[in-house]
């Protein structure tokens, strides 16, 4: 299967309308197949889910750059013209549309929506519902659907049930990337602010509505019996369950003992230890609660805590190295989760996609070179993150932090505070969402750390609400940081490492990176003509992101560990990314 991520069997001409599109080759799925390889078609209906959420909310409009809404809402309440299979890289089936058609180049795509397509009022999806929706949230929507507009050349109706989309680059992704929009009702909004929409759900085309919610407690899903699409292939045997219940819990660790009472039903643990150690309650014992592990082939992506850039002190990549070299991972992996879980190596890694050891070789070294002089010490030499002894005192981890810092300007006076020649100190905050209890462990103990070169940093505690609208716009010294990739990475990396992010809020560069390598090395993979090509660009731009030392990283969660309620169930067959979009609740059901 990984093969596939980087397969350059483009498809053959300008065949017509099809039934589904591929980044590279052709769909694995025939225009007749049952249902997604990794969805029971048998699965019966009925039943609920109850699942636990840390944090808050107060939006239930997904799809603007105001308030904080239930992650999950953005996939469960909303379709689009395509549907992906999580068994592939990157391959569209058709949702909305009964096809799509795209020229060999790709500089156009057109897609053929169903007839019997409709929005959960019963009023059908019209041609002019789809251009009201591409144009409202390329516009005004949230930043992540600008990109794509602004490619956009034309936008244009084509027959009864038909539009196209003409693109004024080349980009092979972009017309995959048109079929994955959101669909909404432009009668709705007419004659209102979409943008303040707030706590009122679009209507949608989704197999679910939102029945009833509290703002900051709960959100319920009723899944509804005249959705459109039930006999349609790519829906059959998922969405089997009657409702989805989302509560909301400020604190994770009282969210845990409330799935160990019963009052939840699911709950993602992503502490090794934690998992071998306390899931051992009466309930487990019983067997009414089963514990699953659910493995993957998705690359790692990263986790950890971000250095933002935009402040000055986190400007210079020596400093950077030296809060790394300082965070003495192997202490607290240890203290976490008993040395359970390995640590991210890169972006990419644990895939064909993650850049190599050592000194960049081939198309790699090819590619970077032009930018050589430009590119901080590792990237083309090779970095590896610092391996403590793990002890405590992370000796040799402290002295080079103590090198670096020195080498950046800052030293300790007399009084042990870090200051510059300037005699300012050391001063920086990080950020943390309240609840965030194995993230407040950490950091307590990487504060004790910095102690050690004379910096106290201050840690700061925020709301749900308040953390989103921080982060949204870069108001934050040094924060969590979240970021999962796929095995075919394309224009969504602008999102997270262009140079527009470094102003532009509301973007995935947490990290204010502006390097003209790193859009190179996206432009690179997104226009190769060759497998080698597509893996040297990925790789490469893997060696800039690690080797520019943004982000400290922690544990790889490799594994999904899903406790769950015996009733509830899912296929024998997993799909290629695990436990990861599109699986739980989406192809689960609820059985005595």
């Amino acid at each position: 299967m990984l093969s596939l991520a980087t397969g350059f069997a483009f498809a053959d001409g300008h065949g017509g309308p099809k039934h589904g599109i591929a980044m590279y080759g052709e769909p694995a799925l025939p225009p007749d197949f049952v249902s997604l390889p990794y969805a029971n078609p048998d699965a019966p209906k009925g039943g609920r889910i109850i699942q636990g959420e840390g944090g808050s909310f107060d939006s239930l409009n997904p799809h603007i750059r105001k308030g904080s809404v239930p992650w999950q809402l953005r996939f469960l309440a909303y379709e689009s013209l395509m549907g992906r299979s999580w068994d592939e890289p990157f391959t569209l089936y058709g949702l909305l549309a009964e096809s799509i058609e795209t020229p060999e180049d790709r500089s156009w795509v057109e897609f053929t929506l169903r007839e019997e397509a409709q929005f959960s009022d019963g009023s059908p999806v019209t041609v002019e519902d789809v251009m009201w929706s591409y144009e409202t949230l390329g516009t005004v929507g949230h930043p992540r659907y600008a990109g794509l507009w602004t490619k956009v050349e034309t936008m244009e109706q084509t027959g009864p049930r038909s539009v196209r989309f003409t693109f004024n680059v080349e980009d092979r992704e972009l017309a995959l990337i048109t079929g994955m929009r959101p669909i909404l009702k432009k009668a709705q909004w007419e004659g209102r602010d979409f943008t303040e929409s707030g706590l009122e759900p679009p209507i949608s085309t989704s197999p679910y509505v939102i029945a009833d919610y509290e703002p900051g407690r709960f959100v319920s899903l009723q899944r509804n019996p005249d959705y459109w699409g039930n006999d349609l292939n790519f829906r059959r045997g998922t969405n089997n369950l009657d409702e989805i219940r989302m509560e909301f819990y400020a604190d994770g660790a009282v969210m845990f003992e409330a799935f160990k009472a019963g009052e939840l039903m699911t709950h993602r643990e992503f502490n090794a230890e934690k998992w071998a150690t306390q899931f051992d309650f009466p309930a487990v014992g019983a067997g009414d609660v089963v514990l699953s592990e659910i493995p993957n082939d998705r690359p790692s992506g990263m986790t950890g805590f971000v250095m933002n850039t935009r402040n000055p002190i986190f400007d210079d990549w020596r400093v950077r190295q030296a809060m790394i070299e300082a965070f003495n991972f192997e202490f607290i992996n240890e203290t976490m989760t008993g040395g359970r879980q390995d640590r991210i190596v890169s972006v990419f890694g644990g895939s064909v996609l993650g850049m190599s050891t050592g000194p960049a070789e081939g198309r790699v070294a090819e590619l970077l070179e032009p930018f050589a002089a430009d590119l901080p010490p590792g990237v083309l030499e090779g970095y590896a993150l610092p391996v403590s002894d793990g002890s405590e005192r992370n000796r040799a981890g402290i002295r080079n932090a103590t090198r670096l810092l020195e080498d950046a300007g800052w030293t300790a006076g007399d009084d042990g505070v870090l200051r510059n020649d300037g005699g300012e100190e050391f001063d920086f905050t990080i950020l943390l969402k309240v609840g965030a209890t194995e993230n407040e462990t950490m950091i307590d103990m990487y504060v004790e750390m910095l102690g050690r070169l004379g910096i106290t940093p201050t840690i700061e505690k925020v709301d749900t609400a308040q953390h989103k609208d921080r982060i949204t716009n870069y108001d934050f010294d040094m924060a969590y940081y979240r970021r999962g990739v796929s095995l075919s990475p394309g224009n969504e990396q602008f999102l997270y490492w262009g140079a527009a992010g470094v102003t532009e809020p509301g973007t995935r560069n947490l990290m204010g990176m502006d390097v003209a390598a790193a859009e190179a090395m996206i432009d690179a993979f997104l226009n190769a003509e060759s497998q080698d090509d597509f893996r040297a660009g990925v790789k490469a731009l893997d060696r800039i992101i690690m080797a520019g030392r943004y982000v400290i990283p922690i544990q790889h969660f490799s594994i999904g560990r899903i406790a769950h309620a015996k009733e509830l169930k899912f296929p024998d067959r997993l799909p290629m990314y695990g436990d990861w979009i599109g699986f739980q609740p989406d192809v689960w059901w609820y059985e005595e």
